[in-house]
């Protein structure tokens, strides 16, 4: 199948580049960066030398649309949704890791990031988390992949918001980062000197874009109103992301039930491993590969339900869900070019 991607000069369009190299039904045929267009990929990001014989290329979705089956768009906010709107008019299968498509009412949107440029497409669009919504996925055009830290909170707290055992107004979230979350930009609080032996929280009090598409996921899978209290934080770190979630049961729960509730919601699924009791999630465990690990903890001094959490920002909170979704889209095996196993060490 022939595929481009989008906006490919970014730290998760390059992670979409290392893992499409390896998937056996993919043929890159387009990559594109309006900043290094002309240039060879193997120039500019010497990693892909004697891998990847293309060359970047400025965005031209007509042209585009001629010559690809499929596409990933890992374009910035805002400058996503025209290109896309193209695609999909043209008859591409399309999935998008911009916040364009997450949200779907417009004035949600509007109210985050500003008018949105292709309004008619937010119903279209199915939220590409496969091991919430992968019915869906399998007969849609156009996938609005989801942030990294509404994965890594939502899929611990799901079975519990799905058997509503949870009080809905008691969700917290705190949300470790590596900077590579942030984007392949210069600014100097992103600086080695500034985050070494550092960690920060930043866009408290509901501030952070990601808290109105965990809330609207949320609902979806409560049936009721669910309101976050989320803390991002950066961490002396490239990649991962390890997440705590506090919520107060609403009947009585162990540690073991608890467990036993996240084992019998993922058994079946090949990238979120449950941890046996006793076990915490680590970054080290997942480095590089699409896995999400999970566990559950029952504090019994306060009652409150402690859900853990850890996965790679570039990978299942990027770029590898992206090709999870566009396996169940294009009828592939799910874990097709993904059983990558973690960085070690």
């Amino acid at each position: 199948m022939r595929v481009a991607v989008i906006g490919a000069s970014g730290y998760t369009g390059l992670e979409l580049l290392r893992i499409l190299l390896r998937h056996p039904d993919i043929e890159l045929t387009a990559i594109t960066s309006e900043r290094n267009a002309g240039r060879a990929v193997a120039d500019v990001y010497p990693a892909f030398r004697a891998l990847l014989d293309l060359s970047f290329e400025a965005v031209d979705p007509p042209s585009l649309a001629a010559r690809v089956d499929a596409a990933f768009a890992a374009l910035p906010h805002a400058a996503s949704a025209p290109v896309v709107r193209e695609l999909v008019k043209a008859g591409a299968r399309v999935v998008d890791l911009s916040a364009d498509f997450r949200l779907r009412d417009p004035a949600t949107y509007a109210a985050w990031y500003g008018e949105h440029a292709a309004p008619e497409l937010l119903g279209q669009a199915v939220y590409g988390i496969p091991e919430f919504h992968r019915e869906a996925l399998r007969t849609t055009q156009l996938v609005a992949a989801p942030g990294c830290y509404p994965t890594s909170a939502l899929l611990p707290l799901a079975p519990f918001l799905r058997e509503r055992c949870i009080d809905p107004g008691t969700v917290m979230v705190d949300s470790k980062s590596g900077v590579s979350g942030a984007g392949r930009k210069a600014d100097e609080s992103l600086l080695l000197a500034e985050m070494a032996e550092n960690c920060r929280a930043y866009n408290v009090g509901g501030a952070h874009r990601h808290v109105p598409e965990m809330e609207e996921q949320a609902r979806g899978l409560a049936g009721c109103e669910v309101r976050f209290s989320f803390v991002p934080q950066l961490l002396p770190a490239v990649r991962g992301i390890a997440t705590t979630v506090f919520a107060r049961p609403t009947r009585t729960m162990t540690t073991e039930g608890a467990c036993a509730l996240l084992e019998a919601a993922y058994l079946e699924e090949p990238f979120v491993r449950v941890l046996p009791p006793g076990e915490t999630p680590s970054l080290a465990a997942v480095r590089g590969s699409n896995f999400c690990d999970v566990a559950a903890v029952v504090d019994t001094r306060t009652g409150m339900l402690v859900l853990l959490s850890a996965l790679d920002n570039l990978v299942k909170g990027a770029g590898g869900q992206a090709v999870q979704c566009f396996n169940v889209m294009a009828g592939l095996p799910e874990t097709r070019g993904l059983l990558e196993a973690p960085f070690v060490p």
